[in-house]
Order: C-alpha cells, then structure tokens, then sequence
C-alpha cells in the first residue's frame, strides 16, 4: 500500500499506527474525521514528507497555534498540546472516580526487559500490541486507584520499572531467545509479584490466573524478508534491523516492504537487502505525498547506538 496524500488546505493526516486487533492498522484523521489502512506483511508502503510538520493537537482537538514542531519529536505536539494531552491521560492521576475496570500486566521486550503497567480492561491486549510487547501476562483486575497503588508496590518492591525507551526495545527485537525462555521471565517476575499479596497489594485487586501470551507471530518477528517457498512465507528469525529513521525532512522518501511492526515501529525491507526502522510517531503532522519503490532518502541511526548517517542520500 502506499501513504494517503494530505492536499493543501484539508487533506488526510497520518495518525500512526493502531493496533485495536491482532492486525496493524495506520490511522487517518481530517478535521473530525477519521480513517484506517490496514496494514499487510509483504506489501509495499511508501511516502514523502512535504513542507513542515505541524502539531498534531490535543485530544481530538486542533492546535489552536498551527506550530511547527520538530522532527524529531516522537509526541507530535508543542508544548502547550502536549501539557493538555498528558492532563486527562491515565497516567496524570486526575481520573480517581473512573468507574471502569483496570487491569494490571508484565510485558516483556527482551531478556531482562520487563515493566509494569495498567490498561482498561475493555481495550484487552491493544495497549500490550501499541508497546511492542514481545510476551506479556495480566496480573490482576480491579478499580483504577487499586491497579495504580499495584503498579506502585511492584516498582519499589520488585525494582520493576513502568516504562521502557523504544531505543532499548528495538536493539533487543533482534536478538530475541525462544518462546519458552520469554515465558519463563514473564512467569517468574508473576511468582515474585503473586507472593507480595498481603504485603500492600490493594485488597480490591483480584489477582488472575498466569497465561503468557507471546506476540511475535503477530508482530511478523518469526519470519525473514524474503523467505519463500512454494507453500508461502517460512517461519524462520526475522533478519535483524539495523538502522532507523531519525527524522523525516521536506522531500524525504521512506518507501519499502512492510516486513514485521511492532508497537509504532514498522520494518521496512529497503533496497540493498536491509530491514530500516520506522517509528510512526515521526510521520505524525506531516503532509504526506504517495510514493512507490524501496528506497529511504531521509536521516538515519543505527539502532545499536553507533553512528548518524545525516542528510539525504
């Protein structure tokens, strides 16, 4: 597939990537309206940024400034947006009167990554599928107050963190152990957490029942770019990226082979071989021009940590 055209003066805006089933989606907004693509592995993906990227606003709602933003910016938003949105997210603290359920889960993203968080338990796995979780586990149910004081209680008693830099989660996508040893981790960090019932976690929070769920065939983890048979696709390691965008630029090209997504990331097999990176977060407040091919002309990193190719090239 190819991105939508946003055409001066009230076009299509990409959204980024939404996981509400166990199939990536990319969102489109104008104005009040809204739209999805749904993503495929192994069809073609393709756009070029034009212009400047603006803001993309606060909850459903247009920057009032139309304020460039940078680059680089993962969030999309001036400061000013960005203040609103966080004020009447879960995580601000200000809902303590929310009637809905919450649940409580372990996502693991590596060996030696996992976190802690909540999610509503209507949304089920999608908060899991947005955070790129390799494998996780529900914990436990119950008010939101309850699963926050959880949340809590497991950071300071376990040394277990509630957020995890994408950074960190790309580098360990491509060294992933198999599926038993990523069950293992989620199981034992559930035994430790299990065992501090009576010792602050909330009575209110009901505990559930262990059951690891793994996410890599859904992500598109288990299989290689370009590895076919007759009989389809081979399930085989997904070759590991190397390098990610860092920024999209005026005329910048990103165009390629959908081969895995996981959380906003979607890899891109480019020409040359090589799988690139691209967090969705950045498309976010661009105008977007169709584009077709397997090219990538616009500023990458490598996902390792080493050197910045900058410019177009």
């Amino acid at each position: 597939m190819t991105c939508a055209v946003r055409e001066s003066g009230g076009g299509w805006w990409c959204a980024g990537v939404r996981w509400p089933g166990e199939v990536p989606e990319l969102g489109w907004s104008r104005g009040g309206r809204r739209r999805v693509s749904v993503l495929a592995y192994g069809a073609g993906l393709g756009f070029r940024a034009v212009g400047e990227r603006h803001c993309v606003g606060a909850r459903g709602n247009a920057c009032p400034l139309g304020a460039v933003v940078p680059g680089r910016s993962t969030g999309g938003r001036c400061a000013e947006c960005a203040r609103l949105d966080r004020a009447h997210s879960v995580a601000a603290d200000t809902m303590a009167d929310d009637p809905r359920t919450y649940r409580v889960y372990l996502a693991w993203f590596g060996p030696g990554l996992v976190k802690v968080g909540i999610t509503g338990e209507e949304r089920g796995a999608a908060r899991l599928r947005e955070q790129g979780a390799v494998a996780f586990g529900w914990l436990g149910r119950g008010p939101l107050m309850a699963a926050r004081r959880t949340e809590e209680v497991l950071r300071a008693a376990l040394g277990v963190p509630d957020r995890i830099p994408y950074a960190r989660k790309r580098v360990e996508r491509g060294h992933l152990p198999d599926t038993d040893q990523r069950a293992a981790e989620v199981a034992e960090l559930y035994a430790r957490a299990a065992a501090l019932e009576g010792r602050g976690w909330p009575e209110s929070l009901e505990r559930l029942p262990l059951e690891v769920v793994d996410q890599v065939g859904i992500f598109g983890l288990d299989r290689a770019p370009g590895a076919e048979t007759e009989s389809g696709p081979v399930p085989v390691p997904v070759s590991a990226p190397v390098r990610a965008v860092r920024e999209l630029v005026d005329g910048g090209v990103v165009a390629g082979r959908l081969v895995a997504a996981a959380g906003p990331d979607l890899h891109l097999a480019v020409t040359g071989g090589g799988v690139v990176v691209l967090d969705t977060r950045l498309i976010t407040g661009w105008d977007l021009a169709a584009e077709s091919g397997s090219d990538v002309r616009v500023p990458l990193i490598d996902i390792g940590g080493g050197g910045v190719q900058g410019g177009l090239f």
